[in-house]
């Protein structure tokens, strides 16, 4: 996403409308054609270079600020930056000033001295790396000096498009409250938003239905943290999954400072699944955590004839639904539902067990870490109908058939 420097809206009354670019606008093709080529004639390069590069391209230009978004999504969303050395350049510093130090004591440091210094170390590394990579390795851990290994290369349509959604989604860093409502959906639609919105820890209240479709309020940043934008990038992160659902439309109201008085003043923002933003989220299953991915993963390796479901079903309960991470069938019938309890926050936690409690599901097998302070988020497992398993850093898809096998 954007920071805050590059995001551009104005005011219509109370409501917000931020900056889009038109996919049609010639002028706006040619930029985002010279920025991406400019990063692909960068790739194998220091970021000191692509910076100059760039810099060479914004000029004195009034669309400065659009130039240097597109490039910040380019630099964020489609480069990778590696440190290049041939030993850790802490360690190599250290190594080279011990050196210095032995041999040339009395001596300035200049370009000369380094070379000596470098050829030293290389026959101490009996000649595993060659004298320049030394040198050029020394400082490589510095922001200017890392080099651009891969550029995984947009065309300008996707490159304008992830940059009208993050503009859209700057909106979100200053929302005190966000009202969505989704609705005729298919099923499988309700439970990818839902996932995200458990993925990225958001409070939320939900009512309705499937048949009839869910009205969800979010609470932002501004009610809960004060000038904390941690929560607000929560929320902004949830749009693009939001995009994937068909019919949908949110109100959110924002909180932000007047440039010229300083005051604070109360936005309006409204957005429906007519805004012709693209997603850049997969559509398909995704994973709350490493840990869920890891167990889905080691359980295949079983030769079990219980299958392992991603698909679950929607559990209503007051004011949410529920929706466990797995469902473990067998051929005979019997089916269970299971529900990773990983490193969360207390009140995730109260929050988890309260729904624990309120689906009241005979069939629900609680796996919950050790690492959990339980006790400090006033939680108590045994007031719980479920099955429950312990675990440490991984869960063993062997501990929850033995589960099983014994309940």
């Amino acid at each position: 996403m954007l920071p805050s420097e590059l995001l551009m809206h104005r005011m219509n009354g109370e409501t917000v409308i931020p900056k889009r670019l038109q996919l049609d606008d010639p002028h706006l093709n040619a930029i985002a054609s010279d920025l991406i080529t400019i990063f692909e004639s960068a790739k194998g390069q220091p970021q000191s270079e692509l910076d100059r590069l760039l810099q060479e391209l914004e000029g004195d230009t009034p669309d400065y600020r659009v130039k240097r978004g597109l490039a910040h999504i380019l630099r964020s969303s489609f480069s990778t930056f590696e440190i290049i050395s041939p030993l850790e350049p802490q360690e190599l510093r250290r190594r080279i000033f011990e050196l210095s130090a032995q041999v040339i004591p009395s001596q300035q440091a200049t370009e000369q001295t380094l070379a000596k210094l470098a050829e030293i170390l290389t026959e101490e590394l009996k000649r595993e790396v060659l004298p320049v990579q030394i040198t050029k390795g020394l400082y490589a851990d510095l922001i200017e000096n890392r080099i651009l290994t891969q550029f995984d290369q947009p065309t300008p349509e996707d490159l304008i498009h992830r940059y009208n959604l993050s503009q859209v989604q700057g909106i979100f860093y200053r929302a005190s409250q966000m009202i969505l409502k989704v609705h005729r959906n298919d099923p499988g639609e309700y439970k990818l938003l839902f996932r995200y919105l458990k993925l990225f820890q958001l409070m939320s209240y939900i009512e309705g239905d499937v048949d009839y479709g869910f009205t969800i309020s979010v609470d932002g940043t501004t009610s809960l943290f004060s000038t904390s934008t941690r929560y607000g990038l929560a929320i902004a992160k949830l749009l693009p999954a939001l995009l994937h659902v068909t019919k949908w439309s949110l109100q959110a109201t924002l909180v932000e400072k007047d440039p010229y008085s300083k005051q604070k003043r109360t936005g309006l923002f409204t957005l429906d699944s007519e805004c012709g933003l693209v997603s850049h989220y997969p559509a398909g299953k995704m994973y709350d955590s490493a840990i869920e991915s890891s167990f889905a993963e080691r359980w295949d390796d079983l030769k079990t004839e219980w299958k392992l479901e991603r698909e679950v079903d929607l559990i209503p309960i007051p004011g949410s639904v529920m929706i466990p991470d797995f469902r473990l069938v067998h051929p005979d019938g019997r089916n269970y539902l299971l529900e990773i309890v990983g490193y969360w926050r207390p009140e995730y936690l109260r929050k988890k067990f309260a729904q624990v409690k309120q689906a009241n599901c005979e069939n629900l097998i609680l796996a919950i870490s050790e690492r959990l302070n339980l006790e400090k988020a006033g939680v108590k497992v045994n007031e719980t109908d479920a099955l429950t398993i312990w675990f440490k850093d991984k869960l063993s898809p062997k501990a929850v058939l033995q589960a099983i096998s014994g309940n």
